[in-house]
């Protein structure tokens, strides 16, 4: 028989949060107090959901999934893709089911779009969203000091921003990234339409734009591109990092090698794997044997 376990609300606690280190370049605004939302429920044997909000906006929500067993399990965090404008925590249930099933506690994670809010947002409420789940631990089986970062197209950069955000973010011990853009600036040049005629990467430069609040990168906006950039933020205790990329997607390898070039310079192992084709985030991880090599990757770190 299967069973649906039905969680009630819970009124969590404010969360604050202060920057981890001067690397990181905007100042990250503090999280207002969480409420909570109406649990969910699911069809699945022996788990338990439900949705948190850990900030007032609406988008600033999570889908806990977990082992109501007593016992503290390690954590991944899933951040869904969509231009930074688009996309939703509801499109990532069956990688949160799966993640769950073999004994994680899931954290599927919305967060404010470019259209809500420019940079450093999406990063704040990244932050925001794992101090939450820190912080009532217990509540949902957790081990807070072992969980990975796992992310999807912009999601991707925004679970690599976190990764090198400050010297390091405690407790966390990996970050994945299937087609992740590391690098708003190279999409930008990338993206040139006299350069290009490959639409997504045109669009891809059109939402690093709006990402950024709407400018290009040069004079009062610089700073705020160099705060997209991950790779100029790494760092010695920065988390570990898996990138995966289709060979000819518009999110191509070389922005990973970015990445690995400086986080090797600080003694920080990033794997770069590539797949033939042009599948991108989801529909790359669903190609036969990338989620299982992603799966053994994350085990290798957090058991």
């Amino acid at each position: 028989m299967r069973i649906a376990v039905h969680v009630g609300a819970l009124a969590l606690a404010a969360v604050a949060l202060t920057p981890v280190s001067a690397s990181a370049t905007a100042q990250e605004p503090t999280p207002s107090p969480t409420v909570a939302v109406p649990a969910t429920s699911d069809d699945v044997y022996g788990l338990s959901t439900e949705t948190i909000a850990y900030g007032p906006h609406r988008r600033q929500q999570m889908d806990v999934w977990w082992t109501p067993d007593g016992q503290q399990r390690p954590g991944v965090f899933l951040i869904h893709g969509g231009w930074w404008s688009s996309g939703d925590k509801r499109y990532m249930k069956e990688i949160t089911r799966g993640y769950a099933e073999l004994g994680y506690t899931v954290f599927n994670v919305n967060y404010r779009l470019s259209g809500d809010a420019p940079w450093p947002a999406q990063r704040t409420d990244a932050l925001a969203a794992i101090a939450a789940a820190r912080k009532h631990a217990e509540r949902w089986s957790f081990d807070p000091g072992n969980y990975v970062v796992v992310g999807f197209s912009a999601g991707g950069h925004i679970a690599a921003a976190v990764g090198t955000y400050g010297d390091g973010v405690s407790g966390l011990k990996g970050v994945v990234g299937l087609s992740p853009i590391i690098s708003p600036l190279q999409a930008f040049t990338d993206g040139d339409s006299r350069k290009t005629t490959d639409r997504g990467r045109r669009k891809l430069r059109h939402a690093a734009i709006k990402l950024a609040g709407g400018c290009a990168p040069k004079g009062k906006c610089s700073r705020v591109w160099a705060s997209m950039e991950v790779a100029w933020h790494a760092s010695r205790h920065d988390a570990p990092v898996l990138t995966i990329h289709s060979q000819d997607e518009f999110v191509p390898p070389e922005q990973s090698i970015l990445l690995r070039d400086q986080l090797a310079k600080v003694g920080v192992p990033v794997t770069v794997l590539t797949q033939p084709g042009a599948n991108h985030a989801t529909a790359l991880y669903r190609e036969p044997g990338v989620a299982e090599r992603v799966q053994t990757w994350i085990s290798e770190r957090i058991g």
